[in-house]
Protein backbone atom coordinates (compact mmCIF):
# COMPACT_ATOMS: atom_id res chain seq x y z
CA UNK A 1 0.00 0.00 0.00
CA UNK A 2 2.89 2.68 0.75
CA UNK A 3 4.45 1.81 -2.48
CA UNK A 4 1.43 2.61 -3.83
CA UNK A 5 1.06 5.91 -2.62
CA UNK A 6 5.12 6.79 -2.68
CA UNK A 7 4.58 5.76 -6.91
CA UNK A 8 1.58 7.89 -6.99
CA UNK A 9 3.39 10.56 -5.49
CA UNK A 10 6.16 10.30 -7.78
CA UNK A 11 3.68 10.72 -11.08
CA UNK A 12 1.80 13.83 -9.81
CA UNK A 13 5.93 15.27 -8.77
CA UNK A 14 6.87 14.34 -12.10
CA UNK A 15 3.81 15.81 -13.88
CA UNK A 16 3.98 19.19 -12.47
CA UNK A 17 7.41 19.30 -13.86
CA UNK A 18 6.47 18.20 -17.17
CA UNK A 19 3.68 20.81 -16.69
CA UNK A 20 6.64 23.42 -16.23
CA UNK A 21 8.57 22.30 -18.65
CA UNK A 22 5.85 22.26 -21.33
CA UNK A 23 5.58 26.02 -20.53
CA UNK A 24 9.02 26.86 -20.70
CA UNK A 25 9.14 25.27 -24.43
CA UNK A 26 6.19 27.93 -24.36
CA UNK A 27 8.32 30.54 -23.53
CA UNK A 28 11.27 29.22 -25.92
CA UNK A 29 9.47 29.07 -29.08
CA UNK A 30 7.90 32.92 -28.31
CA UNK A 31 12.01 33.99 -27.55
CA UNK A 32 12.47 32.18 -30.90
CA UNK A 33 9.85 33.50 -32.99
CA UNK A 34 10.62 37.32 -31.33
CA UNK A 35 7.00 37.12 -29.63
CA UNK A 36 7.83 39.68 -26.73
CA UNK A 37 4.30 39.03 -25.25
CA UNK A 38 4.24 35.84 -25.56
CA UNK A 39 7.17 35.27 -23.88
CA UNK A 40 6.29 37.55 -20.95
CA UNK A 41 3.32 36.03 -20.36
CA UNK A 42 5.17 32.52 -20.35
CA UNK A 43 7.86 33.30 -18.10
CA UNK A 44 5.60 34.91 -15.88
CA UNK A 45 3.02 31.77 -16.02
CA UNK A 46 6.12 29.82 -15.24
CA UNK A 47 7.05 31.88 -11.97
CA UNK A 48 3.42 31.81 -11.12
CA UNK A 49 4.01 27.44 -10.85
CA UNK A 50 7.06 27.92 -8.42
CA UNK A 51 4.74 29.81 -5.59
CA UNK A 52 4.50 26.29 -3.73
CA UNK A 53 8.37 26.38 -3.58
CA UNK A 54 8.20 30.34 -2.51
CA UNK A 55 5.73 29.58 0.13
CA UNK A 56 8.03 27.03 1.82
CA UNK A 57 10.94 29.29 1.26
CA UNK A 58 9.76 32.43 2.60
CA UNK A 59 7.31 30.93 5.05
CA UNK A 60 8.38 27.55 5.93
CA UNK A 61 5.29 25.74 4.83
CA UNK A 62 5.46 22.31 2.41
CA UNK A 63 2.01 21.57 0.09
CA UNK A 64 1.57 18.36 -0.09
CA UNK A 65 2.38 17.02 -3.64
CA UNK A 66 -1.12 16.54 -4.50
CA UNK A 67 -2.01 20.07 -3.42
CA UNK A 68 0.87 21.63 -5.61
CA UNK A 69 0.25 19.42 -8.85
CA UNK A 70 -3.47 21.05 -8.66
CA UNK A 71 -2.11 24.49 -8.39
CA UNK A 72 -0.08 23.65 -11.41
CA UNK A 73 -2.48 22.22 -13.61
CA UNK A 74 -5.25 24.84 -12.84
CA UNK A 75 -2.42 27.64 -13.86
CA UNK A 76 -1.74 25.61 -16.82
CA UNK A 77 -5.71 24.76 -18.19
CA UNK A 78 -6.28 28.32 -17.58
CA UNK A 79 -3.00 30.19 -18.75
CA UNK A 80 -1.58 28.03 -21.07
CA UNK A 81 -4.06 26.30 -22.96
CA UNK A 82 -6.89 28.79 -22.25
CA UNK A 83 -4.80 32.12 -23.36
CA UNK A 84 -2.07 31.25 -25.21
CA UNK A 85 -3.50 28.08 -26.95
CA UNK A 86 -6.72 29.70 -27.33
CA UNK A 87 -8.98 27.63 -25.26
CA UNK A 88 -11.41 30.52 -24.10
CA UNK A 89 -12.42 31.20 -27.53
CA UNK A 90 -12.64 27.54 -28.93
CA UNK A 91 -14.70 25.62 -26.09
CA UNK A 92 -17.70 28.01 -24.83
CA UNK A 93 -17.59 25.91 -21.87
CA UNK A 94 -13.82 26.64 -20.81
CA UNK A 95 -14.24 29.25 -18.33
CA UNK A 96 -16.90 27.64 -16.73
CA UNK A 97 -15.29 24.52 -16.11
CA UNK A 98 -12.15 25.98 -14.70
CA UNK A 99 -14.40 28.15 -12.64
CA UNK A 100 -16.38 25.45 -11.07
CA UNK A 101 -12.85 23.33 -10.43
CA UNK A 102 -11.12 26.44 -8.97
CA UNK A 103 -14.06 27.39 -6.16
CA UNK A 104 -13.89 23.29 -4.94
CA UNK A 105 -10.28 23.67 -5.20
CA UNK A 106 -10.42 27.12 -2.97
CA UNK A 107 -13.61 26.08 -1.30
CA UNK A 108 -10.94 22.85 -0.19
CA UNK A 109 -8.67 24.82 0.96
CA UNK A 110 -11.07 26.83 3.07
CA UNK A 111 -12.37 23.89 4.55
CA UNK A 112 -8.08 23.18 5.46
CA UNK A 113 -8.03 26.07 7.19
CA UNK A 114 -10.42 26.01 10.02
CA UNK A 115 -10.18 22.16 10.51
CA UNK A 116 -6.46 21.99 11.26
CA UNK A 117 -6.52 25.10 13.83
CA UNK A 118 -9.76 22.98 15.84
CA UNK A 119 -8.12 19.67 15.64
CA UNK A 120 -4.93 21.24 16.88
CA UNK A 121 -6.72 22.91 19.86
CA UNK A 122 -6.46 26.71 18.60
CA UNK A 123 -10.13 27.68 18.17
CA UNK A 124 -13.53 26.08 18.79
CA UNK A 125 -15.45 25.71 16.10
CA UNK A 126 -19.07 24.61 14.33
CA UNK A 127 -19.98 23.33 11.26
CA UNK A 128 -21.72 26.08 10.17
CA UNK A 129 -18.93 28.26 10.75
CA UNK A 130 -16.78 26.07 8.83
CA UNK A 131 -19.25 25.94 6.23
CA UNK A 132 -19.53 29.57 5.97
CA UNK A 133 -15.62 29.97 6.30
CA UNK A 134 -15.26 28.36 2.56
CA UNK A 135 -17.83 29.87 1.08
CA UNK A 136 -16.54 33.41 2.13
CA UNK A 137 -12.72 31.96 1.42
CA UNK A 138 -13.55 30.73 -2.15
CA UNK A 139 -15.40 33.65 -2.94
CA UNK A 140 -12.67 36.18 -1.84
CA UNK A 141 -10.13 34.53 -3.57
CA UNK A 142 -12.32 34.30 -6.46
CA UNK A 143 -12.98 38.14 -6.44
CA UNK A 144 -9.01 38.06 -6.44
CA UNK A 145 -8.62 35.89 -9.35
CA UNK A 146 -10.64 38.75 -11.64
CA UNK A 147 -8.71 41.53 -10.67
CA UNK A 148 -5.56 38.74 -11.56
CA UNK A 149 -7.60 38.52 -14.99
CA UNK A 150 -7.62 42.52 -15.12
CA UNK A 151 -4.59 43.26 -14.50
CA UNK A 152 -3.08 40.80 -17.51
CA UNK A 153 -5.42 42.32 -19.51
CA UNK A 154 -4.18 45.51 -19.04
CA UNK A 155 -0.43 44.60 -19.17
CA UNK A 156 -0.27 42.01 -21.80
CA UNK A 157 -3.12 42.38 -23.88
CA UNK A 158 -5.08 39.43 -23.15
CA UNK A 159 -8.83 38.87 -23.12
CA UNK A 160 -9.19 37.11 -19.83
CA UNK A 161 -12.49 38.82 -18.82
CA UNK A 162 -13.90 38.50 -22.35
CA UNK A 163 -17.36 40.55 -22.36
CA UNK A 164 -15.96 42.77 -19.61
CA UNK A 165 -18.30 43.13 -16.64
CA UNK A 166 -20.64 40.30 -18.16
CA UNK A 167 -18.05 38.20 -17.69
CA UNK A 168 -16.38 38.74 -14.49
CA UNK A 169 -20.76 38.49 -12.98
CA UNK A 170 -21.13 34.92 -14.58
CA UNK A 171 -17.50 34.12 -13.32
CA UNK A 172 -19.18 34.74 -9.86
CA UNK A 173 -21.61 33.48 -9.75
CA UNK A 174 -19.81 30.31 -10.99
CA UNK A 175 -17.63 30.95 -8.15
CA UNK A 176 -20.49 30.99 -5.48
CA UNK A 177 -22.64 28.42 -6.78
CA UNK A 178 -19.69 25.52 -6.76
CA UNK A 179 -18.70 27.30 -3.78
CA UNK A 180 -22.05 26.71 -2.12
CA UNK A 181 -22.91 23.49 -2.88
CA UNK A 182 -19.54 21.96 -1.42
CA UNK A 183 -20.05 24.31 1.27
CA UNK A 184 -23.64 22.65 1.98
CA UNK A 185 -22.47 19.35 1.26
CA UNK A 186 -19.80 19.59 4.14
CA UNK A 187 -22.20 21.36 6.80
CA UNK A 188 -24.37 18.28 6.66
CA UNK A 189 -21.43 15.79 6.36
CA UNK A 190 -19.47 17.25 9.73
CA UNK A 191 -23.47 18.29 11.71
CA UNK A 192 -23.74 14.18 11.56
CA UNK A 193 -20.05 14.17 13.25
CA UNK A 194 -18.57 12.30 10.85
CA UNK A 195 -14.89 12.60 10.04
CA UNK A 196 -13.92 13.08 6.50
CA UNK A 197 -11.32 10.15 5.00
CA UNK A 198 -9.89 12.41 2.62
CA UNK A 199 -9.56 15.67 4.35
CA UNK A 200 -8.07 13.43 7.95
CA UNK A 201 -5.52 12.13 5.68
CA UNK A 202 -4.61 15.58 3.52
CA UNK A 203 -4.58 17.36 6.89
CA UNK A 204 -2.42 14.31 8.50
CA UNK A 205 -0.20 14.51 5.67
CA UNK A 206 -0.08 18.58 6.06
CA UNK A 207 1.05 18.39 9.73
CA UNK A 208 3.41 15.65 9.12
CA UNK A 209 5.43 17.46 6.55
CA UNK A 210 4.89 20.68 8.67
CA UNK A 211 5.18 19.66 12.02
CA UNK A 212 6.43 22.53 13.11
CA UNK A 213 3.52 24.27 12.68
CA UNK A 214 1.97 22.44 15.00
CA UNK A 215 1.28 24.27 19.06
CA UNK A 216 3.78 23.31 21.49
CA UNK A 217 2.05 21.95 24.41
Amino acid sequence: MQQKKDKIQKILFWLSYLFRFIILIEAVSAAWQKDLLTLSASLGILILTFMPSLLKKNYKITLPTEMEFLLVLFISLSLVLGELRGFYAVFWWWDIFLHSFSAILLAFVGLLIPYILYTEKRIKTTPKFVALFMFTFALAIGASWEIFEFGMDQIFGFNMQKSGLVDTMWDLITDAISALVLSIITYFYLKRKNKIPIIEKLIEKFMNINSHLSRRR
